[in-house]
């Protein structure tokens, strides 16, 4: 873990601090190529765009601009930990959009006391931008936030902790039933975690066709009798019941879905499980369960953890860069669940495909086929662009 610090260090440090720069898209090395860029010659763009701001993706780069924006308050799994501390994570993603989507970022930290002050923030600043990517932001003011600014912006909004995550789980989810005989519909799916990652998620499975979901939080299972719960979890809770911790709802769980943190589950609970279990352990950067401890239990069953160490690593970057990008390329002014499910169904079929040779190489390994161990496409998978992004971009249309 030293090691690791040191280079992560080192890394953000040299050779020089940060990892983002601005480039010129366009020359501008002689007088004219100076008069053509700003005075006189921009002016004739500006009159344009006055007479119809549509002309701004004509002669902007606001069709391939995003903002990732964030009030710091659910920093990874390190909490609130501010704005300007998270600006390395808003850096972070913008590298990500940039190298599998070709979209250009600007990372927006913004301090706000309210969630109205960051949402007036953030309509003032969107003609800038051709779609905002919401980062970080700590449960339940995400919700109220996204919802806010879905209904005052014409471009789209994304909060990717919610939907970038229930994409993923989506598509590890349907290919995983798959392989161990099950279906969605039938499948018995406990969460633990309701916060952000969870609800969504939780609700992405349903509108695909989940129809028994039991959800847990810290105080237990997510019931009608419960008066501490949100708008968001509300209408994800059950009928009340005998049932109220989680090892009251894992016997005969077909899935274990958590988004919550370190060591939540104990391994004995997955004992219980039904014949061939899923378990997806996706605390980052530690595991409910480390798949050490879960194969211990039982060898029957198929996992996936947030980290790359492991296999099923459900990864994000298979999500967000490419949902934008078909989003953009199709100019919609906002993200439908329709494109949701149709990027989750794209990178399920993906995965059930030859892997190319250059995918072997960039993960050192003599071979990969859809199974056990490979149920999502590998980030690095120069295909994803062609099969999210087209599938996003169509539905969007």
């Amino acid at each position: 873990m030293d090691d690791l610090k040191k280079r992560a260090l080192d890394y953000h440090q040299f050779p020089i601090p940060g990892k983002l720069s601005v480039e010129s898209s366009k020359p501008c090395t002689t007088q004219d190529d100076l008069s053509l860029a700003y005075t006189p010659g921009v002016a004739e763009p500006v009159r344009e765009i006055h007479a119809d701001p549509a002309n701004a993706y004509k002669y902007t780069n606001k069709g391939n601009l995003i903002a990732v924006i964030t009030d710091g308050t659910a920093v990874l799994g390190l909490g609130d930990m501010g704005a300007l501390a998270s600006k390395p994570v808003m850096e972070g993603k913008a590298v990500l959009f940039k190298r599998f989507a070709g979209i250009d970022v600007f990372d927006i930290e913004v301090n706000a006391k309210t969630p109205d002050e960051f949402i007036q923030t953030v309509v003032n600043i969107a003609p800038t931008f051709g779609g905002i990517n919401l980062e970080d932001i700590a449960a339940p003011h995400c919700f109220y936030i996204e919802d806010e600014l879905k209904k005052r912006l014409d471009i789209p909004v994304f909060h990717d902790d919610q939907h970038g995550t229930a994409v993923i789980v989506a598509a590890a989810l349907l290919n995983a039933l798959e392989l161990q005989g099950k279906t969605l519909a039938r499948a018995k799916i406990v969460f633990l975690g309701a916060g952000a990652a969870g609800c969504s998620c939780a609700k992405l499975l349903k509108l695909m066709g989940a129809t028994n979901i039991t959800m847990v939080d810290r105080t237990g299972v997510l019931d009608t009798n419960r008066a501490d719960l949100h708008d968001n979890n509300r209408e994800l809770a059950v009928a009340p019941s005998s049932n109220k911790t989680l090892a009251d709802v894992m016997p005969d769980a077909d899935v274990f879905i958590g988004v919550s943190a370190k060591n939540a589950l104990d391994a004995s609970l997955i004992k219980a499980m039904a014949k061939n279990p899923v378990v997806f352990a996706l605390a980052n950067p530690d595991p409910e369960v480390l798949p050490s401890a879960a194969f211990a239990v039982r060898d029957d069953l198929i996992m996936a953890t947030g980290r790359s160490d492991f296999p099923n690593q459900v990864n994000n970057a298979l999500c967000f860069p490419y949902l934008f990008r078909g989003a953009l390329d199709a100019k919609a002014k906002k993200i439908t669940d329709k494109m949701k499910v149709a990027a989750a169904k794209a990178l399920s079929a993906l995965a059930r495909e030859p892997v190319p040779a250059e995918v072997l190489a960039a993960y050192q390994l003599q071979s990969l086929s859809f199974g056990k161990d490979y149920i999502i496409p590998k980030p690095f998978d120069p295909r994803l662009m062609n099969y999210v992004s087209t599938a996003v971009a169509e539905a969007a249309e």
